[in-house]
Formats: C-alpha cells, sequence, structure tokens
C-alpha cells in the first residue's frame, strides 16, 4: 500500500522534499512570468473563440493552470485553455448553452479523476498516431474557419457552429468586409511568424497585441475591439459554485463530457512527454489525469473552461529555465496580478488581434508535415486519418474519436491476423531446421524428411479471433488422412481464447483422424491457454514435446520416453511448464 500511495504523490511534493532554495524559486519566477506573458492574450482569444468572454480563459488559465502544476505528475506542465477544446466547447454551449458546458466540464474532470485512480493512463498512449493527427488537424481548419469572422472583419450575428452552414453564412455577408480589419489580422500573423523565426524568445502573441491595440487607440480605426463587444472585463475570481448542475441534463451530456475527458488526457500525457524529452526527467501520468480531473472540477465550479496540458506553453516553461511546478503556480499567479491590474486596458485589443494568435495556434496544431507523412503510409492508416479528419471537420469530434478508433481497432487486426500462417506438408530448406545436422548440404526436403503418413502443420503469428480462420483451414493444408499429426506452435506467440477454442476443435478432429497428434514448442502463454479452453480428456490424449527433433524421433519410432509428455506438463494446472525433450 505504501508503494501504490508513493505512484499518485505530486511532483511538487517530491521536489520539496527533494530540497528547494531561492535559486530555484527565482528561476521559477522568471520562468512564470514568461510563461503568464504568453498565456494572458491567448487565454483571452481561445474563450472568445469557443464561444466564452475573455475574463472566462483568464479564470481558467488562473484556477485549473494552477492546480495541475500543484496536483499533477509533471515538473514543468504548464495548464490552462487549449486550441483542442475550441470546437467541442463552441458545439457545446451552442447546443446547451454555458451552464452545459460546465456540467459537462465537471463530469469530464470526475472522469479524469477516476482514470487515473484507475491507472488507465498508461492506456491512453495506445491511441494512434493517426486518430490524434486527423483529429488536431481536424480542429485546426475549424479554428482557422471560426475567425474568418474577425479576419475579415465581417458583420455577422448567430454564425452557426457547423462548418459548411458557417461558411455560407459568412459568405452571405461578404459585402461587409472591413479593409481595415482585415489589414491589421494580416499584419499580427506576419508579426508574430517574424518574431518566432528571428527572436524566438520574444513574446509574439504579447508585443502584437499591445502594438495593435496600441495603434488602433492612437489611429481610431474603425475595428471591433475586446470592449466594443463585450464591454467592461469583469477582473475578479468567482466564488466556486454548483448551481449550474442539473441532473435532467446529465446523459445527454455524458457523451460530451467524455470526449472533454478523452481529449484533456491525450493532451496533457502529450505535453508531459514533451517535458520529459526536453529534460530527461519522467512523469507520473495516472497522477496527471487525477490533476487534470481536480483542475477541470474547479474550473467549472468558477464558472470557467475545459483545461489541459498545453504543449506550446510547457516547451516556453522549460526553456525560461523552469526547475519546478512551482513555476506554473506562480504562472497562474503572475495571471491573477494582470488580471486584476490590466483588465482596463484589455477592452482596448482589437479582436483582429486575437484572431490573428488564433490562426497561429491553427498553423501550429495542424501538423501538415505529419499529416503528408502518414499520408504515404498504408491504405489503412490514410483511411483512418482521412475519417477522422473529415469527421471532425464536417460532422462531430465525439463521432470522429469513436469512427477513428474503431477504424484503427480493424486495421490493427487485420495486420495482426495477416502475421498469422500456416504450413503443411510444405517443403523445407535443409540446414534451417535446428534438428538439422551442420554443414550437409542444403536442398529441399518433401515434409521435412518425414514418411508421408505424417502430417505437419507449422503455425506462425498470433492465433487471435482475428487469424482463427487459419487454423480452420489447417486439415485443407494437410489433404488425405494421416497416422500422425506434428503441429509446430514454436513461433506462436500468443493464443487468445477464440484461437485456443478454433485449435481446441482442430486437435479434436486430428485425434478422430489420426492415430496420434504431437504439439511442439508450445509456450508458457500458449499452454496456459490450452489449459484454460480445451477440455482435459483432449489434452490427456496429446503428446507435447519441446523440439522438433524429439517429435521427429518419436514418431519415426526412436524417442525415449524422457522426450516427452502425454497430455499437458503435470504439476502445474494454470499455465504449464518446461516440456521435457
Amino acid at each position: 500500500m505504501g508503494a501504490d500511495w508513493k505512484l499518485f504523490l505530486p511532483k511538487s511534493v517530491t521536489v520539496l522534499r527533494q530540497g528547494y532554495g531561492l535559486p530555484d524559486f527565482r528561476a521559477d519566477a522568471i520562468a512564470g512570468l514568461t510563461v503568464a506573458v504568453v498565456a494572458l492574450p491567448l487565454a483571452m482569444a481561445l474563450a472568445i473563440a469557443s464561444g466564452a468572454t475573455p475574463e472566462v480563459g483568464l479564470i481558467t488559465a488562473v484556477v485549473a493552470g494552477f492546480l495541475i502544476s500543484a496536483l499533477g505528475g509533471s515538473r514543468f506542465q504548464i495548464g490552462g485553455p487549449t486550441g483542442a477544446f475550441v470546437v467541442i466547447v463552441y458545439g457545446v454551449i451552442s447546443k446547451y448553452g454555458y451552464d452545459g458546458l460546465l456540467m459537462a466540464t465537471l463530469m469530464a474532470g470526475g472522469i479524469l479523476m477516476v482514470a487515473g485512480l484507475a491507472r488507465v493512463g498508461t492506456l491512453i498512449k495506445y491511441i494512434p498516431d493517426p486518430v490524434t493527427t486527423g483529429f488536431t488537424s481536424g480542429i485546426a481548419v475549424i479554428i482557422m474557419a471560426s475567425q474568418i469572422k474577425d479576419i475579415l472583419g465581417l458583420e455577422a450575428a448567430g454564425v452557426p457552429a457547423e462548418l459548411i452552414p458557417k461558411l455560407q453564412a459568412l459568405w452571405a455577408v461578404r459585402d461587409t468586409l472591413s479593409l481595415p480589419a482585415f489589414g491589421l489580422s494580416a499584419a499580427c500573423v506576419a508579426g508574430i511568424l517574424l518574431l518566432r523565426r528571428y527572436v524566438p524568445r520574444a513574446p509574439g502573441f504579447l508585443i502584437v497585441t499591445i502594438l495593435a491595440a496600441g495603434v488602433v487607440a492612437l489611429t481610431q480605426w474603425p475595428v471591433e475591439t475586446i470592449g466594443s463587444r463585450f464591454g467592461e472585463m469583469n477582473a475578479r475570481l468567482p466564488i466556486p459554485s454548483l448551481a449550474f448542475w442539473r441532473w435532467d441534463n446529465a446523459m445527454e451530456l455524458l457523451p460530451s463530457a467524455m470526449t472533454i475527458a478523452l481529449l484533456a488526457g491525450v493532451e496533457s500525457l502529450l505535453s508531459a512527454v514533451v517535458g520529459d524529452q526536453m529534460t530527461g526527467r519522467r512523469h507520473r501520468s495516472n497522477v496527471e489525469l487525477v490533476a487534470q480531473g481536480v483542475a477541470n472540477v474547479a474550473s467549472a465550479a468558477v464558472g470557467g473552461l475545459p483545461a489541459t496540458g498545453a504543449i506550446a506553453r510547457t516547451a516556453t516553461n522549460i526553456r525560461s529555465g523552469a526547475r519546478s511546478p512551482v513555476a506554473g503556480m506562480l504562472h497562474a499567479l503572475f495571471l491573477l496580478l494582470f488580471m486584476l491590474l490590466l483588465s482596463p486596458v484589455m477592452k482596448l485589443v482589437p479582436m483582429a488581434a486575437l484572431a490573428a494568435i488564433l490562426v497561429v495556434v491553427a498553423l501550429n496544431m495542424a501538423e501538415a508535415h505529419r499529416f503528408r507523412l502518414i499520408l504515404r503510409t498504408s491504405h489503412g492508416d490514410r483511411a483512418v486519418l482521412l475519417a477522422t479528419f473529415g469527421l471532425t471537420v464536417l460532422v462531430d469530434l465525439t463521432v470522429a474519436i469513436e469512427v477513428g478508433m474503431v477504424l484503427a481497432a480493424f486495421v490493427f487486426m487485420h495486420r495482426m491476423a495477416g502475421l498469422a500462417s500456416i504450413e503443411g506438408g510444405a517443403p523445407i530448406i535443409e540446414g534451417d531446421e535446428d534438428d538439422l545436422q551442420p554443414g550437409r548440404d542444403r536442398r529441399y526436403l518433401p515434409n521435412h524428411g518425414l514418411p508421408a503418413d505424417i502430417g505437419v502443420l507449422t503455425f506462425r503469428g498470433p492465433l487471435f479471433f482475428g487469424s482463427a480462420a487459419v487454423v480452420k483451414d489447417a486439415l485443407d493444408r494437410i489433404g488425405a488422412r494421416k497416422r500422425v499429426y506434428i503441429l509446430r506452435l514454436e513461433d506462436v506467440p500468443l493464443l487468445d481464447p477464440t484461437g485456443a477454442f478454433a485449435l481446441g476443435d482442430l486437435l479434436r478432429r486430428l485425434l478422430d483422424e489420426g492415430d496420434e497428434v504431437v504439439i511442439v514448442g508450445a509456450g508458457h502463454s500458449v499452454l496456459r491457454a490450452l489449459l484454460q479452453t480445451v477440455p482435459k480428456p483432449v489434452l490427456k490424449r496429446v503428446r507435447f514435446v519441446r523440439t522438433f527433433e524429439a517429435a521427429r524421433k518419436r514418431v519415426l519410432g526412436a524417442a525415449g520416453r524422457d522426450n516427452e509428455t502425454a497430455g499437458p506438463p503435470s504439476g502445474e494446472p494454470a499455465a504449464g511448464q518446461a516440456i521435457k525433450g
């Protein structure tokens, strides 16, 4: 139990136990301030793109960001609202209202906590790249489309959430195009990209936002700002409340909560892995999931958005010299200070500048290079990628992930089934087998050099439900009835219940047709599966040997009794032991 408890110990506690001094605090403070400067405009932009108000993004970054760093399993994780949530959050708000989003976020937090305590964190890594690349690229397209209105300064009310209706609605108001807004957006995008290239350590988002706000304030350009759209910002942390909860709506919001939990879990662990790769440290995945769950519950309680680990902000934190989770906690406190002190001037920020920030975020999310690489791979991976991408863009993120995972599972099963094969009575090259004498001429030996009344079946690859047909077709490989059947299982690494049942049926048929069945080289897991599924009367009639040489000696009448066992190995009722010979 003591060891289990340590598995869920936050990294912040570990760091403090190891020793934390003033130099560490100074480094963490500089890193936290740097990340806060980056996160300030980004949190507002993501909130607005999600259909919420800008202060909601800041509240999320403060509350969830602090808890993710304080309770998480990574030394360097920075949490808050991210681009991955924009699509699902916008859709939930459009369909269920903001209270519906808070309910979904609260439930997602509970799901994440349960998943972490159940140690599901190590399983999320099995989500394949075509699925993650497909939905992140799809999200990037939708984010880009959602910013067309502010980039072009279009005047449109009630724009639909779905991509095609959205584009139709925006096309209908194309006459309202604002050249000042478009020019400002283009200049901001160019400025961010140029700063990233030539001054990568500079906080490009904040610099461009301040310059754009200054230009608009001085020139009085006719462009929309945060103040003109949302009014005064409410710069304070709300009192936690669950007044939004409604039991009659919970089941309807559960799919959205599951999607939020999956996205939060996947992105947070990906971000933690990036941090590990940059620093050589190791994160605790299940602790991270629990922290994400607590942070999302707390965010919902104060009216915030879903939150997760942010890869770009985490990387910025590391590059800025962070040494511990204290940097992430300080980042949240600096953001709170900015929110309290700078809210009067935040209303001057033009919407075109925030749209430009999200365009750059979308470009980063698109992962065009990885997308192209996957398109060059197998047909199955391409199908998974394009299906996930298309469904994300045109239908729904939840459906996209579900279909993508199912398709990926079928592709995987098809590949595993393709690894399974069977050879029956086929010639072999002499010298390839472990029982042939070295130095002899290599030539083909029909039926492994055995008499015609002995049938040899060689199985290779995993025998599971996807490849059970290989076992069922075994008799067709032999042809005429044989006196003795030898089943070679040395190259079978896996035998699941379906494969074991099929192999059991084959053994019964072979025993009905011949005098004897010999199984060669069955490994520990294969023996376990046979013992658990095949009836004992059948197994008692089967001879188990370790090598093909022992099987050859037996069927040719030259085997000693010490080279074999009748039935499964004795003394091991559960899994089978080392077989003699």
